[in-house]
């Protein structure tokens, strides 16, 4: 690889361009088909009380957290975190890697599948029992995840194209790729879900769906469960502990308002779920007026919802379906860039931070080795090994690097010396209370989600699965991913982190 003699660092164009990157970041498919299905669950707008209060304890302290690091640190997460202490590099190469190497390979599959079927909108392939299509037809499901079987060759096509976007975009730098990109990209999936939810709500059923989807239960907030999914859905859904955050900020100038942006990015991401919500219910509500089903038995989680129940919903629309189709599954294609290209950028940072590699010949290789490493989730048993891995590293990985996170800048480097940087670069101030929700209130949320996931685990498998699919795919890809980050930490930097940077 060509070894740059100067590292120069980019910057965001505009002050817009780094917001509507940050909020494409955190604003992915989660938002559109996990968030509403946990509102549903847990007591519609009862669970608003919560969840909100999560942002305002957890995600917003977060989120400054990691701005402010970038901010002043003027790198990516392990370039940061080594200049805070060497010894605790390793921590941001494992984020880099588990989020690059797990969550990346599949998330790019699953991109693929909305991307087949906004083609498959034009005419409404799926037929008459998506149920059957989504798992018999297009996924071709096997029986277990030792069944790998066949690549399913319109997904491998889709995933082709997803990668090739997402190397695209990075490609050509912070301004003209991920800058331009995501001021096209949000914007227009802003106004798409505009009008996939005001065209939802107008529909025959839609205030039946809504009120299941909003009508409060307040005696949910006495369940821990409830509480618990409120804060896990704010760590996950604001993309705090994948390293992305620091390394954009890292872009900033040196005058930034990193506490008004910290909140900004927070509440756009939060309110666009609850808005999301309502097109997703409605929706909902109309299959079920026209099935003559009760609510309840027509909504469904996850995958379920995005590949059976809308399709299901789209099929029994009077006119128009094809279109609307076509809107839904360009919005999640959307999302779902917006947050990839992302994952690519935060990792690409780290390599240019400690190697001064080309930055183009580090995004071609990382783009094509993630292509072929995203292969083995294209498979027929690949639905499984999606499951399992996203399972043990949301679950563990991204906590574990969020608590790691706290103790390193709470308790070793001191969050006083990073909010009077803050302070100093923002017009925001923030006061004495940040201090102790980083360094005692986000570690104790952490603590009780880690010892609330091991104790399910421990109880019984994970979905039924064998014992031995969730130690090889789940544990130890995370421990692999690990393994490797250490390696990389104890690699020599080309420039000392408090060096690299031209003043």
């Amino acid at each position: 690889m060509a070894i740059q003699l100067a590292h120069h660092r980019p910057q965001w164009k505009t002050h817009i361009g780094f917001l509507l990157a940050a909020i494409g970041s955190a604003v992915g498919l989660g938002n559109i088909w996990r968030f509403p299905y946990l509102c549903y669950k847990n007591g519609g707008g009862a669970f608003l009380i919560p969840y909100f209060l999560a942002l305002l304890v957890v995600g917003i302290p977060l989120m400054i957290l990691e701005v402010g690091l970038g901010h002043k640190m003027r790198g990516s997460a392990p370039a940061s975190y080594a200049m805070v202490s060497r010894r605790w590099e390793w921590v941001g190469w494992w984020q880099l890697m588990f989020v690059m190497f797990g969550i990346m390979l599949y998330y790019t599959v699953i991109i693929s599948w909305c991307l087949n079927f906004f083609f498959l909108s034009f005419n409404l392939g799926w037929g008459d029992d998506p149920d059957k299509f989504f798992f018999s037809e297009f996924l071709m499901k096997s029986g277990s995840p030792f069944e790998i079987g066949d690549v399913r060759t319109p997904i491998l096509f889709g995933l082709a194209v997803v990668w090739f976007s997402s190397w695209f975009i990075v490609y050509l730098g912070v301004e003209k790729g991920l800058e331009r990109a995501n001021k096209f990209f949000m914007p227009l999936l802003f106004v798409l879900m505009g009008i996939l939810v005001f065209w939802s709500v107008r529909l025959e059923g839609a205030r039946e769906g809504l009120a299941v989807y909003l009508r409060p239960d307040f005696s949910r907030l006495a369940d821990v469960g409830v509480w618990i999914d409120a804060f896990s859905q704010i760590f996950f859904t604001l993309s705090l502990a994948f390293g992305i955050m620091i390394a954009y900020a890292s872009y900033l100038p040196r005058k930034s308002e990193i506490v008004r942006d910290s909140v900004v990015i927070s509440l756009v991401n939060c309110i666009f779920s609850v808005f999301v919500g309502l097109g997703v219910f409605a929706i909902l509500g109309y299959m079920a007026n026209k099935t003559s089903q009760p609510v309840d038995e027509v909504v469904t989680k996850g995958i379920g919802l995005a590949f059976v129940a809308f399709p299901k919903a789209i099929s029994l629309l009077p006119s128009f379906a094809g279109i609307f189709g076509m809107l839904f599954f360009a919005s999640l294609v959307i999302a779902g860039l917006s947050s990839a290209i992302s994952i690519i950028e935060a990792f690409t940072s780290g390599i240019v931070d400690k190697f001064h590699y080309s930055r183009g010949a580090i995004v071609s290789i990382l783009c094509t080795a993630g292509f072929v490493g995203s292969i083995i989730f294209t498979t027929q048993g690949g639905l499984f090994w999606i499951d399992i891995v996203d399972h043990f590293v949301n679950h563990y990985g991204l906590v574990l690097a969020g608590l790691l996170e706290c103790i390193l800048l709470g308790w070793v480097y001191k969050t006083k010396r990073l909010r009077e940087h803050i302070d100093h670069a923002s017009s925001t101030k923030i006061s004495w209370w940040w201090d102790y929700s980083v360094k005692l209130v986000i570690p104790t949320v952490l603590i009780v989600l880690l010892v609330n996931s091991l104790i399910k685990e421990f109880s019984a498998a994970y979905e039924g699965y064998p014992v031995l699919s969730l130690v090889l795919l789940g544990r130890d890809w995370l421990v692999a991913t690990l393994f490797a980050g250490v390696l990389i930490s104890m690699r020599r930097w080309k420039v000392a982190p408090e060096e690299r940077l031209e003043e």
